[in-house]
């Protein structure tokens, strides 16, 4: 997510913030990059206007030309602009009204909405307790109603039973119904779509809003359709009045436009976005740690919820406990490897830490993927229990068997064992284990063995990770201490502290 953009930008701010001092000239020339990246990340022109035209008025002022760090200020500056134009705070979706609430889904065909209905439940269920209904409105596209059905079988939410026959106005009246009864919390009612916007999918939507008394309506857009997705929520807020917006197929859009565009076009905050298909892939969508994310400072915090959600915090502290005593096997390397993948993969986790999203071109150029941990995970599922407890054990002959079990190389099983006992001997001497042990003080160190492991090593992680020196356990911190924190370390080169970071506006 905004990979290119964030490249552009860093490249930008790296010539800036290496100046002493910056002229009106040095500044008009920064942003007419600027401008020229946003254009190429499809942010909606007006908006790319209205965006380097507030950020000059504040960057040519007094403000900067007293700075110690005039480079840093128009980095914090463009940061804060990045904020305002994303929306400033998280808005997440509103359940204040009276039970049932009503949420209803809208979007064209193809956009996600009923998968993205199933992940709204879920998350709504297991986080705030919430009894959930379920109710598919789409008649037109066949097996609509059934795969809501399955969906809500896979997550353990209830769906409204067919009836055939019924208009979508009949089917949300009964839902609204049903749900009053069955005492539910919330029902969410998951509209049809089409290929396009026309007239009578609007007066559809329009019955159906009229019919359920929504207190939420939110317009499920695909992120990839650029532009298109931001004339699309235009479109339905003109018709029919959405309250918020959920962006889909974020993870696989590199340049990032619809996300800039779509709060300063329309005025409704995106409430969550999609960050792959299953179905707890789904993300609060936060400015501020977004605008990190561009400007390549990270998103530590968004890292460790992620972690809280996602590590099975039985089996971490049954490898920290064996750790503190010094052992630290082939079966906790698996582990480990299965957190990483759950987190998102290496270059999921390395583009949410500060500093280093640059490295995951030096990863990608050595050739190095996620698909290298599956690997390792297969070669160490084709050992035997005794050869993963006591990989000492694994002679040339049974390193043989396993790489033909593996469908690999004795060289990839020698790599593999070197790195175990890399990490064996730092994760002892750092007597923590998973996420915190794996980022702190040592975490860039940490990263470093993984890589030698894989036959190769990143400049710039020798001795840790830029600015993470001594960085406590992050696992157990408060999340406004790790934001805090996380504006405190900059990220951008160069750039130690940005001016003012973590301070209250």
């Amino acid at each position: 997510m905004f990979e290119s953009l964030s490249d552009r930008l860093g490249g930008i701010f790296e010539g800036l913030t290496r100046r002493g001092a910056l002229s009106e000239k040095d500044v008009s020339a920064a942003l007419r990059e600027v401008r020229r990246a946003l254009i190429e990340a499809d942010v909606a022109l007006e908006v790319v206007r209205d965006f380097t035209e507030k950020v000059r008025e504040k960057a040519v002022g007094a403000e900067v030309v007293k700075s110690v760090t005039p480079g840093q200020m128009v980095v914090k500056i463009v940061h804060d602009e990045l904020v305002d134009m994303l929306g400033s705070d998280a808005e997440p979706i509103s359940l204040h009204a009276a039970p049932p609430v009503t949420i209803m889904m809208v979007g064209l065909q193809g956009s996600g909405k009923t998968t993205t209905s199933a992940k709204i439940a879920k998350r709504l269920n297991e986080r705030q307790k919430k009894k959930v209904l379920m109710a598919s409105l789409d008649v037109k596209r066949p097996a609509a109603q059934e795969q809501l059905r399955q969906l809500g079988e896979q997550t353990s939410i209830d769906t409204l039973p067919v009836i055939e026959g019924q208009s979508p106005v009949e089917i949300a009246k009964r839902a609204s119904q049903a749900a009053k009864l069955g005492g539910y919390d919330v029902v969410i009612l998951d509209t049809a779509g089409r290929t396009h916007i026309d007239e009578p999918l609007m007066v559809e939507m329009a019955d159906i809003k009229s019919a359920g008394s929504p207190h939420e309506i939110l317009l499920v857009a695909d992120a990839l359709t650029g532009q298109d997705a931001v004339n699309l929520a235009q479109s339905f807020d003109e018709r029919v009045g959405i309250t918020g917006l959920v962006l889909t197929r974020i993870d696989g859009d590199g340049r990032g436009g619809a996300a800039l565009s779509m709060r300063a076009v329309t005025g409704k905050p995106i409430k969550l976005i999609g960050t792959g298909e299953k179905l707890d892939a789904l993300e609060d969508f936060h400015p501020n740690r977004i605008a990190d994310r561009i400007l390549g400072m990270g998103d530590v915090v968004s890292l460790v919820e992620r972690a809280a959600e996602t590590i099975d915090q039985e089996k971490a502290a049954a490898i920290a406990k064996r750790m503190q005593k010094g052992e630290f096997n082939l079966d906790d390397l698996s582990e480990q490897l299965t957190q990483m993948q759950n987190l998102g993969g290496m270059g999921g986790i390395m583009g949410m830490l500060p500093g280093i999203g640059k490295m995951k071109k030096q990863i990608e150029a050595a050739g190095i993927d996620d698909s290298i941990f599956k690997r390792q995970q297969a070669i160490i599922s084709s050992m035997t229990r005794r050869e993963r407890k006591s990989p000492k054990l694994l002679n040339a002959s049974r390193k043989k068997r396993v790489a033909t079990g593996s469908g690999t190389s004795v060289q990839e099983i020698n790599k593999l064992l070197k790195m175990h006992r890399q990490m064996g001997d730092m994760m002892r001497k750092m007597g923590k284990g998973g996420l915190g042990g794996m980022m702190g003080g040592a975490g860039g160190g940490m990263m470093n063995k993984m890589m030698g492991g894989l036959g190769g090593k990143l400049p710039g992680l020798g001795g840790g990770m830029p600015g993470m020196g001594d960085m406590p356990d992050l696992s157990k911190m408060d999340p406004k201490e790790l934001e805090e924190m996380t504006k405190q370390m900059g990220g951008i080169p160069g750039i130690p502290k940005l001016p003012g970071a973590g301070k209250k506006k």
